[in-house]
């Protein structure tokens, strides 16, 4: 098999890998913005380097050497992008300043290769925050043998041509980057589930935190947080932990609320139900956006909070002002 000269014809080829080429890159790189980047470096690299493709592997192999490949180049240049290992136990950081979210809408649209079914590609625990978060604690090709391996279930063999190297490198590679995700993630299960629609639960957790929020009520909020529960702000690294904490920043957040209205807009980023802020101030007609909440849960109680600002607003489909007689339902 070759690939068309005829640069129309190879995009419309290789568009339908796109959209899981961005999931990919986005797990080695926790952006959205720099998956979107690396996914149009992969392309351009792939129409220029199209007659070297000759069939030997499927073109959905060639395309992710070439896009893991991509993203190695750019975590070598930029080695800030991996967070230090700390002790063993302590839990992975969040609080990660190029952490992006990434729409449940987009995620939604991925359409794999023949190969690959879009329940593997998109599997909730290889997409949530908390995994992307784990990760950056692995060298970049640590990194991007676990996504082949463990994630996209290439084979040993197959991931050491993805990467140029061994089967014996690529399984001592995999070792160390299971033990490194055992030792901040003690809990990883055993197997990736599908994704799944919201739980009845999930819908109904988070209108407990919408309304709260919507009334300032920051003794309702913490009511609904478990003991250990974790706030984080990416790209700021403000990292609030434990019931008291959050008790004490919400009652400062909402201090000065009586000038205020708030409103909140459900949504989903990252398999995990979200919130959408908008606020009304003293003076102003329209509800304006000011950020998105992921939140995480776990048997019934508020465990973790990922705050985001508006910049990736547009991708969750929300618009940038409310207006108060538009507001979309909670349910």
């Amino acid at each position: 098999m070759s690939l068309s000269d005829d640069e129309p014809a190879f995009g419309r080829t290789v568009d339908g890998y796109r959209s899981e080429l961005r999931v990919h890159c986005y797990r080695m790189l926790g952006s959205f913005t720099d998956a979107e980047d690396l996914v149009q470096e992969t392309l351009l690299r792939a129409w220029r380097a199209r007659a070297s493709f000759e069939g030997r592997s499927s073109l959905r192999a060639w395309l992710y050497r070439i896009a893991t490949n991509a993203c190695l180049d750019m975590l070598r240049s930029h080695p800030e992008r991996v967070v230090p290992v700390g002790d063993a136990g302590d839990p992975a950081p969040s609080e990660i300043p190029w952490l992006q979210p990434y729409p449940d809408r987009l995620l939604d649209e991925v359409v794999p290769g023949r190969e690959e079914p879009a329940a593997l590609i998109v599997a909730r625990e290889t997409i949530e925050l908390a995994y992307l978060a784990a990760i950056q604690l692995l060298p970049a090709n640590q990194r991007a043998v676990l996504i082949l391996r463990d994630v996209l279930d290439f084979s040993a063999a197959e991931t050491a041509g993805l990467l140029d190297t061994s089967v014996a490198s690529v399984t001592s590679a995999l070792q160390r980057a299971r033990a490194t995700l055992k030792q901040h993630r003690p809990h990883e299960p055993d197997e990736w589930a599908p994704p799944v629609e919201p739980s009845a639960e999930e819908r109904r957790l988070l209108r407990r935190y919408m309304d709260a929020h919507a009334r300032a009520d920051s003794a309702a909020l913490v009511a609904m947080m478990c003991e250990d529960v974790r706030f984080t702000m990416p790209p700021q690294p403000t990292l609030f932990q434990g019931r008291a904490a959050l008790a004490g920043f919400f009652a400062d957040a909402f201090g000065g609320a009586a000038a205020r209205d708030f409103r909140l807009v459900p949504t989903r980023a990252n398999r995990h139900p979200a919130a959408a802020n908008y606020v009304r101030g003293p003076g102003d007609t329209r509800f304006r956006a000011v950020s998105v909440d992921v939140l995480r849960f776990e048997n019934g109680q508020l465990a973790e909070i990922t705050t985001f600002d508006t910049s990736l607003f547009h991708l969750f489909g929300l618009p940038d002002v409310l207006p108060e007689t538009d507001l979309p339902a909670t349910d």
